[in-house]
């Protein structure tokens, strides 16, 4: 099974770039892994991508375990125009007590049970035949004598009493199907009249001159070594299964539908078994009740995070194999021991950097150019608090690989994800936001780095606005917005209006008022975090 390599819901430069980057290392390693993203990328990821010539990752909408993760009986099926028996015998041989019932290759059209079958083997229909010659041959365990029609359709009679009763018997035609024994005068009747089909049992034969005849009159004709009363009771058996076909419309299932609201129907139903079908109709086969006792996780390796609230929908139900971070432990718990390489650096880019020189595989150009693009975008192009003497070095190495001047690239890489043009207020907010709990309350941090900052706070009042009515939707305490200043290396700060005097005791600003201005305040992680999660870890 592939393992998914992904990081938060908020893609960001460095969570994507790291996932690629962690995804070629571990592919190079022997492991089938493939990065993806959890979002859609905003536009610096985008240059980044486009100037290495790399392709986005897929999206990835969650990891829960859906129908195929589970070893549900693929491929089990029966063509309608099988024979009732031969369902039966299917069902039996596979320790089953249903089946999908397919048309051509595998269409699906119903479905059959053995109740069905005993019921119409009890209950139906005993004297009339809709089969095809061969599912008689080997329902009857017969041979060929004749054969012109593929298809046997008509009227059973076991020719079992008096000859005089037989030939005196005006319903025999070419519409019957007669089962007879060592009955010459019967046979030859049979034979003028034209019937469709006749079963000789006993492993009796016909004559030459019978032989002839039943030729020209074009009837088929069978033998079977069995004896009158055991053919008449296993004939019925050869019908076409479709011919009991009750079930059409089925509850069924298909190969992506999650195994939770497999569980919800199933306990209401109170089915044993759903047949598989696509959105096309074709069958993949039967999903038993006692199948669902074991199946596949997903396995998931997790960048740049480490809390549930920021990783994707039923990370629960995935198995994770391993955590690349640099922030602060999360909330995330797992089931069993796992890898977490956590480390003081500005980027998850520059803990993969260690991964690599540990397992001694080169970087490639284009992965060392991508793996600088995450560090130069978590550090301001390493002008941030949270950029380390590592970080500096690493982006040096990396640049030499890549064969790219830091400075120059990276202010064209910011540039090239600052501009704010075409975005709305929501937009602009939710940029690159991330969410946060202290002392049982609830924040949310929003920054967007940018060199048209004049745009937002034109627009200041529009802005609060927009923020008093998201902390009160979603029951924060804080929500704040931080316009980062890309060359001055500072954030202009908007805020919802309740929580002015907790951001002026986070920043110790008595004349705190919306867009100030904090010089030197540009990472997320250690000035904006910490400042207001202080503050409401010491309210009452």
């Amino acid at each position: 099974m592939k393992t998914y390599i992904f990081g938060h819901k908020k893609p960001d430069t460095d969570s994507v770039t790291a996932a690629i980057s962690l995804s070629y290392l571990k592919n190079k390693m022997g492991l089938d892994t493939e990065p993806r993203v959890l979002g859609e990328l905003n536009k610096e990821t985008q240059f980044v991508l486009n100037y290495f010539k790399i392709a986005q990752p897929k999206f990835l909408n969650d990891v829960k375990v859906q129908i195929e993760d589970v070893p549900f009986r693929r491929d089990i099926m029966i063509n309608e125009e099988a024979s009732i028996y031969e369902a039966y015998t299917y069902m039996v041989d596979n320790g089953i007590t249903g089946l999908p019932v397919v048309k051509d290759k595998k269409k699906f059209v119903g479905y059959v049970s053995l109740k069905e079958i005993a019921t119409d083997f009890i209950r139906g229909d005993f004297d009339s035949l809709y089969a095809s010659y061969d599912n008689i041959i080997k329902v009857l365990d017969g041979k060929e004598v004749l054969k012109f029609d593929e298809e046997i359709t008509g009227q059973i009679m076991a020719a079992t009493f008096s000859s005089e009763l037989i030939l005196a018997d005006s319903d025999i035609s070419n519409n019957t199907i007669v089962i007879v024994g060592a009955r010459k005068y019967v046979v030859d009747y049979c034979i003028n009249k034209r019937v469709k089909l006749i079963i000789l049992v006993g492993n009796q034969t016909l004559s030459e001159e019978e032989f002839a005849q039943a030729k020209k009159n074009k009837i088929n004709v069978i033998s079977t070594n069995k004896k009158s009363f055991e053919t008449s009771k296993l004939i019925g058996l050869s019908n076409y299964i479709k011919g009991i076909l009750r079930n059409e419309k089925p509850v069924t299932f298909e190969l992506k539908d999650y195994l939770t609201d497999f569980f919800e129907v199933s306990n209401k139903l109170k089915h044993t078994n759903y047949p598989i079908v696509d959105k096309r109709g074709n069958c993949n086969g039967l999903l038993r009740l006692l199948d669902v006792n074991t199946y596949d996780r997903k396995k998931v390796i997790l960048v740049d995070h480490n809390e549930i609230k920021q990783s994707v929908d039923g990370l629960n139900e995935a198995v994770i194999l391993e955590i690349i971070d640099h922030h602060a432990l999360g909330n995330l718990t797992t089931n069993a021991p796992i890898s977490f390489r956590n480390m003081i650096l500005g980027s998850s880019n520059s803990i993969i950097y260690h991964l690599y020189k540990e397992a001694g595989i080169e970087i490639p150009k284009d992965i060392a150019g991508l793996m600088l693009s995450g560090i130069l975008s978590d550090t301001l192009v390493l002008k941030s608090p949270t950029a380390t003497e590592q970080d500096k070095e690493i982006a040096k190495e990396l640049a030499r690989i890549a064969e790219i001047d830091i400075q120059d690239y990276g202010m064209e890489m910011l540039k090239a994800g600052s501009s704010l043009k075409g975005l709305s207020i929501e937009e602009v907010v939710f940029y690159d936001y991330k969410e946060y709990k202290a002392n049982d309350m609830n924040f949310g941090i929003g920054q967007i780095l940018t060199l048209d900052y004049e745009d937002v706070l034109n627009h200041k009042d529009e802005y609060v606005e927009f923020l008093n009515k998201s902390s009160k939707m979603k029951g924060f305490k804080v929500i704040a917005l931080y316009i980062t200043d890309i060359v001055d290396n500072g954030s202009y700060v908007l805020y919802n209006s309740s929580a002015e005097k907790l951001m002026s005791l986070a920043y110790e600003k008595e004349d705190m008022h919306e867009g100030y201005y904090l010089p030197g305040v540009i990472s997320r992680k250690k000035q904006m975090v910490p400042n207001i999660m202080s503050e409401l870890e010491n309210m009452d």
